[in-house]
């Protein structure tokens, strides 16, 4: 059974045990003159009964999904004959990959040697048996721990302060997770980096003007050492976002403007829906939008008044990013300004004020700091875009400010780099981490400098 079968399975077990505890704690209370004599409600005991039920067995799965496959990868491994076992991680990895794309039927077992097709056989067994074994231990312990759960039902129990207890340690386990998982991220992309480090000289990577990460396999061949300067992407992700942020901040936040100070309700029911429709089309047509309408247009409007201009520029695709974007800027500054206590404007028009008036002097400012909110998340927004950039800009990593030309961004790089099996030894792979961090970075730089502008706004109006 497949894990997220398996899952809805112990949900589903975890359902049936709640009503069966309730459904004890009714009939151990009928004969004590009803529920009031429990020590809590027949709901408590149903809950406690689906907690230990539900929390054993998804422990179990989730344990047994996180190492079955590292487990089956050492036993096949350890099956390959001796000539064939990989030397490095790198190696392993894309001879695992080989495997398993034998293993799916990607690869035809006659074009791989013979112990890649007996392993493939062996993977294809030990996958099935491995998911037969964690059905099985998984339903088992739902249903044991479901049936002793409700078996220790007794009407002095209390159930309450049970499940409070138990839901207070979910609760503490789910939040130690997102902690513990952005810590795991943040170190494996460092581990990574310092290893791409390793192989490319710090200077090269922060100061180079040339990115061209693509390594010859033999030393004598062209560009055989690669070029690794990452100073051509992160000016190409600066050159659209910017471009982004001058379509979309003044468009979303002048219509968040009118729509919550100027549109009537019947014209604001309409528009708002409309608008925030933009955010719910994928980035592909987007995509295709920008690749397919206005790159050609900016590129014949160029040529109209004799600019030469590229089919594929980051204008286009930052035009295009903008209007994706102006959904968030208009939704999230509506909010913020609908937010302003009425008091503040009725205080502001009593003393004279027009409606602009106010709106410029007391209104904005009071929303300053949720719009720069906004204005940072659109921007997070428009760095981590990738696809509009693909499909519009193009791939060439070019050192220009000109929105006419091709350009790339450090996504686009980022995904270029880890497409198809990749050997995790190559400084090529391991570059695709050190523009993650890098961007990690910059992106935490720009969170913490847009927090201080929003503390200093937001003690100067409160």
């Amino acid at each position: 059974m497949q894990p997220a079968n398996l899952l809805l399975l112990t949900l589903a077990l975890a359902i049936v045990a709640y009503w069966l505890g309730y459904a004890r704690s009714r009939s151990l209370a009928m004969p004590l003159g009803g529920i009031r004599h429990l020590k809590s409600l027949p709901f408590y005991y149903g809950a406690r009964a689906a907690l230990w039920s539900g929390i054993p067995a998804l422990l179990v799965l989730g344990l047994w999904a996180a190492f079955q496959g590292k487990v089956i990868q050492l036993i096949i491994i350890g099956g390959l004959p001796d000539n064939m076992i990989p030397a490095t991680d790198g190696e392993a990895s894309l001879l695992l990959s080989k495997i398993s794309n034998v293993a799916s039927g990607a690869l035809p077992p006659g074009f791989v040697e013979a112990p890649i097709a007996e392993a493939a056989e062996r993977l294809k067994a030990l996958r099935t048996k491995s998911r037969f074994l964690m059905s099985a231990l998984v339903v088992s312990v739902a249903v044991l721990a479901g049936f002793l759960g409700w078996l220790r039902i007794r009407p002095r129990l209390n159930a309450r302060v049970q499940v409070e207890s138990i839901l207070k340690w979910v609760f503490f386990a789910c939040a130690a997770l997102a902690i513990l998982t952005t810590v795991g991220i943040i170190f494996s992309v460092a581990f990574e980096t310092i290893r791409f480090f390793g192989k490319v000289p710090f200077t090269e990577f922060f100061f180079g003007t040339h990115w061209s990460p693509q390594t010859a396999l033999r030393a004598d061949q062209v560009a055989s050492q690669g070029a690794f300067g990452m100073i051509p992407l992160f000016t190409g992700t600066l050159l659209i976002s910017a471009i982004a942020m001058i379509v979309a901040v003044p468009v979303g936040l002048l219509s968040a403007i009118y729509l919550s100070e100027y549109a009537g309700k019947k014209v604001r029911g309409v528009v708002k829906p409309l608008l925030e429709m933009l955010a719910g089309i994928p980035t592909v047509v987007y995509g295709f939008f920008a690749a397919l309408t206005v790159a050609p247009f900016i590129s014949d409007l160029a040529a109209s008044i004799g600019i030469e201009a590229s089919s594929q520029s980051a204008l286009a695709a930052g035009a295009v990013m903008g209007i994706m974007i102006i959904p968030f800027v208009s939704s999230l500054s509506d909010d913020v300004i609908n937010a302003v206590p009425q008091a503040m404007r009725d205080g502001s028009l009593a003393l004279g004020a027009t409606q602009s008036e106010t709106m410029k002097k007391v209104i904005f400012p009071a929303a300053l700091p949720g719009i720069m909110g906004g204005i940072l998340l659109a921007v997070s927004r428009a760095i981590g875009e990738t696809m509009i950039v693909v499909m519009a800009a193009g791939l060439a990593a070019n050192l220009t400010a000109n929105p006419l030309e091709t350009v790339t961004t450090v996504t686009v790089q980022i995904v270029t780099l880890l497409t198809g099996d990749q050997e995790f030894d190559s400084a090529k792979t391991l570059a695709a981490f050190a523009l993650g961090a890098m961007l990690f970075i910059a992106t935490l730089l720009l969170n913490v400098i847009a927090l201080k502008i929003v503390r200093k706004y937001r003690e100067q109006y409160e």
